[in-house]
């Protein structure tokens, strides 16, 4: 399975991005591999609207089975439920160890979008 992290970095020890849909990147990491890809989400950063939802709709193409983020929005909650992506929110400060808690079952799946749209 393919769980992609938010982020400002391109690497495992890059801060854990807490905003979904305006990341700079996305870190694509293949649990059964342990390779992972970095996807710009560039496009979706000063977007005046839509950028959650277009986001989501990256994560889905990505081939993700869950996102680990700090905060979700509802409209791109929706399309990522809807696609079958769990969501996993969580505070912590590096891929690396939002990684470590998910493998070490730590994170709970989000049950609704955390933050209201257009959320900064």
């Amino acid at each position: 399975m393919k769980i992609v992290f938010t982020t400002q970095g391109d690497n495992l020890s890059a801060p854990l991005d807490p905003s979904f849909g305006r990341t700079r990147n996305f870190l694509v990491f293949d649990l059964q591999s342990d390779a992972f890809e970095v996807i710009s989400n560039h496009q979706n950063q000063n977007a005046a609207q839509g950028a959650g939802i277009q986001a989501a709709q990256t994560i889905v193409k990505a081939g993700a089975g869950g996102l680990v983020t700090g905060h979700c929005g509802p409209k791109a909650f929706r399309v990522l439920e809807a696609a079958g992506v769990k969501v996993f929110n969580t505070d912590a400060p590096t891929i690396a160890e939002a990684l470590a808690r998910y493998r070490a079952g730590n994170l709970v799946q989000a049950a609704a979008a955390n933050v209201e749209g257009h959320w900064a």
